[in-house]
């Protein structure tokens, strides 16, 4: 017979363990907080002087700024595949805007694996308030794993800021008089309200400030200047969306959740270029939405999570919307799909430089969607492929206008010293150009609907 002696280093042994699991910290709530054509020197932390964003700069000064930030493409709906996937627009499902026979966007297949899904099943509460734009009615947030969502289906319903209606829960909701935005900001602060710190969170916000159309109740506080009325509206959307999400980190202090919770604030591509100019919206980047010039693609990127990120840190780390999906299942203690394009960051995240994985190089291809496809005398395409690009280390290629010319030159800038590409220097360096047409013609995969073939019946 075994005596207590025998059994005591094992007893010893389980109580440690159980105490180490006792004193673990719960995996973090997560709000990711996406605007929609914001460009990179839309607010004030990223060099804006004109408009007004003093919640998002403080949420930059107490966390981490990323400068070398891309979107995961330069219009809406692949952009938010490529973030909800971790797949870059290569690999995506959506490679640029597009309406199916039926007037609505393609719906992401059954098949795509969400970051919300991923959460869900270990063991996060899930919620989503703002722009889905990636599956219209029965294919909406609530087949991809989020447990509340209320929001447009629909990107060209997003247009319209006192919509008739929007999907609650996959239902329709009707609306009357309503300011869309100021509905998704209450939702989300309801939802905050709601939580405790028994379970885990994440709450994506895709919010439609500043998308056109441009319309805002109030144009407080530019109503004075001496602006066009579409620039003041601009602006006063960005302020807004800065107001709520004051309001956001204040709703998580009140309820306990702000030590616990990892903040996210980026944008979904670059502003449109009626801005770039005035409000130098892009800030030194060169082009605008639709581009695959930096100042379509590269956005802004904030993170702050207290005890875990230090405040007041910047860093020139190359990085796209497809390293969210890792990077989140990593703090949640999740591993991520090996199928994905994207890298954690939750290494650098910490504080961890030596451990954090590089990219080879970033990809991106955009389609075009001819509106007019259908009309008499239309001899384009329904869409084709218009540009892509690559950021290669400090290099950055470009092709454009491929339709025209499908063997279209590619381009070369070094967007280290050059952020503006003003300076092609292919010609320089021929062994960089081949190796960029080699990726180019090498690391896209096939999609149903880019290009577009009529389906055979």
């Amino acid at each position: 017979m075994r005596t207590l002696t025998f059994y005591r280093p094992i007893l010893c042994a389980l109580l440690l363990a159980f105490s180490g699991l006792a004193g673990a910290q719960q995996p973090p709530n997560i709000v990711l907080i996406i605007a929609d054509d914001l460009g990179y020197g839309d607010i004030g932390a990223y060099g804006q002087q004109r408009i007004q964003t003093p919640n998002i700069d403080a949420l930059a000064a107490g966390g981490l700024r990323f400068t070398d930030y891309y979107a995961g493409s330069t219009v809406c709906a692949p952009s938010r595949e490529a973030l909800l996937t971790g797949m870059h627009t290569g690999h995506t499902f959506i490679r640029g805007n597009f309406l199916t026979d039926e007037q609505e966007d393609p719906a992401l297949p059954d098949t795509k694996v969400t970051i919300a899904e991923l959460l869900k099943k270990a063991g996060y509460r899930t919620a989503l308030f703002g722009k889905w734009g990636l599956g219209g009615e029965g294919r909406g947030p609530e087949t991809q794993g989020f447990d509340r969502s209320v929001c447009y289906l629909d990107q060209i319903q997003a247009h319209n800021y006192y919509p008739a209606f929007v999907y609650e829960d996959g239902k329709k909701r009707a609306l009357d008089s309503v300011y869309s935005h100021h509905l998704f900001a209450n939702e989300t602060l309801a939802f905050i309200s709601e939580q405790d710190k028994s379970q885990p969170f994440f709450l994506y916000l895709p919010y439609t400030l500043p998308h056109g159309k441009h319309v805002i109740p109030d144009d407080a506080p530019y109503t004075d200047m001496d602006w066009p009325e579409q620039f003041k509206n601009y602006a006063a959307m960005i302020t807004l969306l800065d107001r709520d999400v004051g309001r956001i980190m204040q709703a998580l202090d009140k309820h306990g959740l702000a030590e616990n919770t990892l903040v996210l604030f980026m944008s979904d591509n670059g502003a449109n270029p009626a801005f770039a100019k005035f409000f130098r919206s892009n800030g030194p980047l060169r082009g605008a939405k639709r581009d695959l010039y930096d100042g379509g693609i590269r956005v802004p990127l904030v993170v702050n999570w207290p005890g875990r990120v230090q405040a007041g840190q910047t860093t020139a780390h190359i990085s796209a919307a497809w390293d969210i999906l890792p990077t989140l299942c990593e703090a949640a203690g999740i591993v991520p799909p090996s199928y994905i394009d994207g890298l954690s960051l939750l290494p650098l995240l910490t504080g961890h430089d030596e451990k954090q994985r590089q990219h080879t190089y970033l990809y991106w291809e955009n389609y075009t969607y001819n509106y007019d496809w259908d009309k008499p005398q239309q001899k384009r395409p329904r869409n084709w492929l218009e540009n892509r690009a690559v950021r290669y280390g400090k290099w950055k290629g470009v092709q454009h206008s491929l339709y025209e010319n499908p063997d279209a030159p590619i381009e070369l800038y070094d967007v280290a010293v050059d952020p503006g590409e003003t300076r092609n220097l292919a010609a320089d360096h021929p062994d960089l150009v081949r190796e960029i047409r080699e990726i180019f013609a090498n690391t896209a995969t096939t999609a149903p609907y880019f290009p577009y073939t009529k389906p055979t019946r």
